[in-house]
This record gives C-alpha cells, sequence and structure tokens, in this order.
C-alpha cells in the first residue's frame, strides 16, 4: 500500500490555464502524464486536456499563441535550461511534427512574448550577454524558421518582459547598471522601420528595482503596469512611456505587491499581495481608487489571471489542504489527472526577535505530536528572494508524516516582508540569513517545542547554500544536514553557473570573484568544511546550470578528504535544478527521510 507521503508526490498535478487571447476557451497546461510534467492543450468549453509533449526531463516552460492555434515550448536538453524555442498545433499529440519557428541559436531563455499577427519577441542569453529579437512568424503550419531583428543587446543582464496589446512597444527589463537586483525598464519599438528605438526610459537609481508587468489590453493603449519599490516595498504605477505619465496605485493595503494584471476592460487591476505568508487577491478600480478583496481569505494563492467575462482563474493550496485551479465565478475549474493528494497539517505562525528585528515562521507539528520537544527539520527556502508561505508542500508533509516539526523561517532576504528585509542579506551574505534561522529555533528550543539534539537543517538551492554554511558556521547547532542542489563552493559556481546568475552574484556582492574575493570566500560553505561535524547528505543534479555539479564536487572532496571527515552521502540525478518526474522526486525525498533517520529518532 503506497504511504501517504509518496502519494502526496504521486498526485496529478495541473497548472493554472494559460488561455489564448483571441481564442479563450483555448489554453495552455502543464499537468502530469505517466508521472511527468508536460504540455497540454485544454479545450476550456469540455474540460478535456491533450498531452502535447513527452520528454523523459518533463516540460514546463510554455504558453500559447494570441489565436489558439499554436503550443510554444522550450526544448532544452536533461533539464540544463539551455535550448530554444517549439511550437506544435493545439490538440497535437507527442507524436506530432514540432516546429522550430525561429532562426536563432540555442541559448538560455530570456523571455518569449507572443503578439497578434505572428509578432514574437524572444529574450536569449550566453557568456556573451542578452539579447532580444523580434520575429514574424507564419501562421501556417510550415515554412523556414523567421529571421529575427534584433531590438536590444547589452554585456549585462535582461530579459523581454512584456508586450503591447498592439506588438508595436516592448519593455525590457535590464541591469545596464550592472545590479540584476534592482532592474531599470526601456520601452522600444519593434516596427521594422523603427526597430530598437527607444520610446522611454524609467529607472529608478541604485537599489530600487522596477518591473514591467503588463501592457493594457486594448489597441493604442500604452499604459504599462510597473512594479516599484520608491517607498520601501513593492507596490504599483500605471505608466505611459509614449507621454511619460506616471500614475500610483494606492492600495491601502498592508504587504507586498507580488504580481498585477489588467481586467479586460482596463479600467481595473488583479493584484496578488503577499502579507505574513500568505497571498491575497484583490481588485483594484482604477476610476474610483477602491480595492476589494475577492477569493479565499487562507491559505495562499500561487498565480491568477482574469477573463474577458471578467472571471477570474487562480491557484490556491494551504499547509493543509492540497493546490487546486479554482474560478471566481464557479468553484473548480480543472482537476488535476489522477489521483487527489492526502491532506496534511495546518501551519502556525511564529514570531521571535532577530538581530535585525521580528522574524516570522511557519511551524508544522505532527498531529499526534507528544507534549515533550520534538525532533525538527528546519527547512531553509531558496531564491533568496522569496519566501515561506502557508501553501501545500508534500516534502515537508512527508517530514511531518515521521513524526518531525517542519520550522521554515521568513528570513532577512526573503520577500513579502519590505524592501529592507529583502535587501538587508547584502551586509553578510550567508551569515544574516543564518543569524535568523538561529534566532528562531533557539526561541522555539527555549520555549520546550524544539529539541536541540535532534534539529536537521535542510534547503534546497539557495537553501542548501544555507544548509552546508550553517553545518560549518554553526556547528554546534544542527545534528544533520540535507543540502539539495547547493551552492558550495562559490567561486567554482561563479566560473561554472549560467550568466543570469553570474549577474545576481555580482549584484549581490559587489563584484565578481576577482573583484572581491575575500567578499566569496567568506561567503563560500567549502571555507568552513574543515569544522562540519553533522552527517551531511548532498543531491545534486547532473546537468544544473545553476548550481553546477563540479563546485559540489570540490566541496564533497574537501569533506571525505578530513582524516575526521563527517559522515557524507551523495544522491546524483540526471537532471538539472530539480526533476518534474514523480519516481524521481520520491526516490529523493525516500533518500532524504532514510539518510535523516539513521541519524535522528523521531
Amino acid at each position: 500500500m503506497t504511504q501517504a507521503w509518496e502519494a502526496r508526490f504521486r498526485a496529478g498535478h495541473v497548472s493554472l490555464p494559460d488561455w489564448a487571447q483571441d481564442s479563450p476557451d483555448r489554453a495552455c497546461v502543464i499537468a502530469s502524464h505517466d508521472g511527468v510534467r508536460q504540455v497540454h492543450s485544454l479545450d476550456v468549453t469540455s474540460g478535456a486536456l491533450t498531452v502535447a509533449t513527452s520528454r523523459p526531463a518533463g516540460t514546463t516552460d510554455a504558453t500559447i499563441s494570441p489565436d489558439g492555434a499554436w503550443l510554444w515550448w522550450f526544448d532544452d536538453s536533461g533539464g540544463d535550461e539551455y535550448g530554444v524555442w517549439r511550437r506544435q498545433s493545439f490538440g497535437s499529440g507527442p507524436d506530432s511534427t514540432a516546429r522550430t519557428p525561429l532562426d536563432s541559436p540555442a541559448a538560455y531563455g530570456a523571455g518569449l512574448l507572443l503578439g497578434l499577427d505572428g509578432v514574437v519577441v524572444v529574450g536569449s542569453s550566453d557568456d556573451g550577454g542578452t539579447r532580444v529579437h523580434v520575429h514574424e512568424v507564419s501562421p501556417d503550419d510550415g515554412g523556414t524558421p523567421a529571421p529575427g531583428r534584433l531590438l536590444y543587446e547589452h554585456e549585462q543582464d535582461a530579459a523581454a518582459a512584456a508586450l503591447s496589446h498592439d506588438g508595436a512597444l516592448v519593455a525590457i527589463e535590464h541591469s545596464e547598471r550592472g545590479d540584476n537586483r534592482h532592474p531599470a525598464l526601456r520601452v522600444l519599438r519593434t516596427a521594422e522601420d523603427a526597430a530598437g528605438a527607444v520610446v522611454a526610459d524609467l529607472d529608478d537609481g541604485a537599489g530600487l528595482g522596477l518591473g514591467a508587468l503588463a501592457f493594457a489590453p486594448r489597441d493604442g493603449d500604452a499604459r504599462l503596469l510597473v512594479q516599484h519599490e520608491r517607498a520601501g516595498r513593492p507596490e504599483l504605477l500605471v505608466w505611459d512611456p509614449t507621454t511619460g505619465a506616471s500614475d500610483a496605485v494606492d492600495l491601502g493595503l498592508p504587504g507586498d505587491v507580488a504580481d498585477a494584471d489588467w481586467f479586460e476592460d482596463a479600467d481595473a487591476l488583479l493584484v496578488a499581495v503577499d502579507h505574513e505568508a500568505r497571498t491575497r487577491l484583490y481588485r483594484h478600480d482604477l476610476t474610483t481608487g477602491t480595492t476589494t478583496p475577492i477569493g479565499p481569505d487562507d491559505g495562499t494563492v500561487g498565480s491568477a489571471t482574469t477573463r474577458p467575462d471578467g472571471d477570474v482563474w487562480f491557484t490556491w493550496s494551504s499547509a493543509a489542504q492540497p493546490r487546486s485551479v479554482r474560478s471566481l465565478a464557479s468553484g473548480v475549474l480543472l482537476e488535476a489527472p489522477g489521483t487527489t493528494a492526502p491532506p496534511s497539517v495546518v501551519a502556525q505562525d511564529v514570531w521571535a526577535e532577530g538581530p535585525g528585528g521580528r522574524v516570522h515562521a511557519l511551524l508544522r507539528r505532527p498531529a499526534d505530536a507528544p507534549a515533550g520537544p520534538l525532533p525538527v527539520v528546519v527547512e531553509v527556502h531558496g531564491g533568496p528572494t522569496a519566501h515561506e508561505t502557508d501553501s501545500f508542500a508534500p516534502d515537508l508533509a512527508a517530514w511531518v508524516d515521521h513524526g518531525f516539526a517542519v520550522l521554515t523561517v521568513n528570513y532577512r532576504g526573503s520577500t513579502g516582508y519590505g524592501s529592507a528585509w529583502r535587501d538587508a542579506l547584502e551586509a553578510s551574505v550567508g551569515f544574516t540569513e543564518l543569524e535568523d534561522v538561529a534566532a528562531v529555533h533557539a526561541h522555539l528550543v527555549a520555549q520546550g517545542v524544539l529539541d536541540p539534539a535532534r534539529s536537521v537543517l535542510a534547503g534546497a538551492s539557495w537553501g542548501g547554500y544555507l544548509t552546508l554554511l550553517g553545518l560549518g558556521t554553526q556547528p554546534e547547532r544542527w545534528s544533520v544536514g540535507v543540502a539539495g542542489v547547493p551552492v558550495a563552493d562559490y567561486v567554482a559556481a561563479y566560473e561554472d553557473e549560467m550568466d543570469s546568475l553570474q549577474a545576481f552574484d555580482r549584484s549581490l556582492f559587489g563584484g565578481s570573484p576577482t573583484d572581491v574575493p575575500e567578499a566569496y570566500r567568506l561567503a563560500s560553505p567549502l571555507t568552513y568544511a574543515g569544522a562540519v561535524v553533522a552527517p551531511v547528505l548532498v543531491l545534486a543534479g547532473e546537468n544544473d546550470p545553476r548550481c553546477p555539479i563540479r563546485q559540489i564536487e570540490n566541496y564533497l572532496g574537501a569533506l571525505t578528504a578530513r582524516g575526521d571527515a563527517p559522515v557524507v552521502e551523495t544522491y546524483r540525478y540526471e537532471a538539472g535544478h530539480g526533476s518534474y518526474a514523480d519516481d524521481e522526486r520520491i526516490a529523493q525525498m525516500r533518500a532524504q527521510l532514510e539518510f535523516v533517520l539513521r541519524h535522528v529518532q523521531p
């Protein structure tokens, strides 16, 4: 009989439908197929899903053309994120021919924007920087890949972010100042006789980022919805780059704007706001200035989209309840293929005083937990520009099923608590986050909630980095470490990682390892490998472009070369920065459970 934890990983998955602008009864969906996440066509009227791709590593980066005729998806090699865009006709299956519609070389993706009449704007990046091209793709099923006109090129990181409804304007997020954590905006023309001509720039200066969310959904309406942080947190403004007019959007709400989009009448906005580990939806009327809550008032909204009839589609879950795709008007919108995930436990809010202010965290307790101090898995999130939420997580539920409390901390560096909180980690990368994690852990130990002798530090990506750094700099605090796809040797990681992450690291540290070698040395887990005493499991993807395998091997070599080496185990898998196959995800979770349970008794 399948255990509950494994059943959660095998439960069917379905994404929020990405519907076609001019054919709203057609949509692109990522859903489970034979245990792997693949691109599907969705007939909205009937609810029928038709699988389109059948790639072993899964396919998750996809969209649909405005006319609903084509599914577009990104084709990389084994999860290495380096590849080209393909397209295939709506409703076709995995055996159909996937065309290569763009005459462009393989690269890392930096945005794909599909406009009317075959206008396609695509961003690409590699070691030479970022380029943005506009293509005019034939609407039929054949022909030569469409050549592109260069709109933008720069050695620094950038992305194609938004395309106007008529395809005449494109907004670029760029980091020409050398800081891709706080980008600026540039709006360019796409027409052949003015390709790349600058319409306007918007730059709030050092330490203040801007994001282009969406142009108004009407021809001739150049208003662009922009995320800014002029008042110390992510908020909204409406900017017309053709006139320079700019209107702030005052929601009158606590929290950070996470995302926003236009309703189809272009007179109202759908806004998602992060506040204290939950995301809520609001409708903001631009005419009256009123903000109205819509959707659930508990749990977390993961993504949302407006519809031509004024409805809102969104995904929702909580720590206890599995994810679902819903309609504001009619309830559950789309059932995932396969079985439903078993529920888990609720998450309770925890606040503790830290060195930089009050730290917010979530605590999940086993339903039959004893009264005494609990063994705990302290799961540190990735990003670092992300945050833990009251949402469903099969991996966290698995630890709870095995008798562990699970503590997730929104340390300094996390989003959702203002710009200063997010950027505070820049003062002491890695150590700032770990100070906050330790403060919450110590608070709950002092209250008798957690057992200091049975405390596991775990995380993936940036969370894996913090796990290895924590094992080396707080060795007395942690009983076991589990680090998934971590940064382990920061200098080697920089040398091998994708160019956009090199740009991120330069923004974070104030330069490259050549520019500021001491900053990278101090922040690197490799520097403290000699102090690690706890057993450690490292999980690594062979094709990972974000936390490449060589730098992990360097770190593991430093640990095992010690005469007093701790217990070290490695789990390697054939994919990139994670896996979209149920069997592989279960195998990784089982490896973690078995490793921890050999060293910590719940």
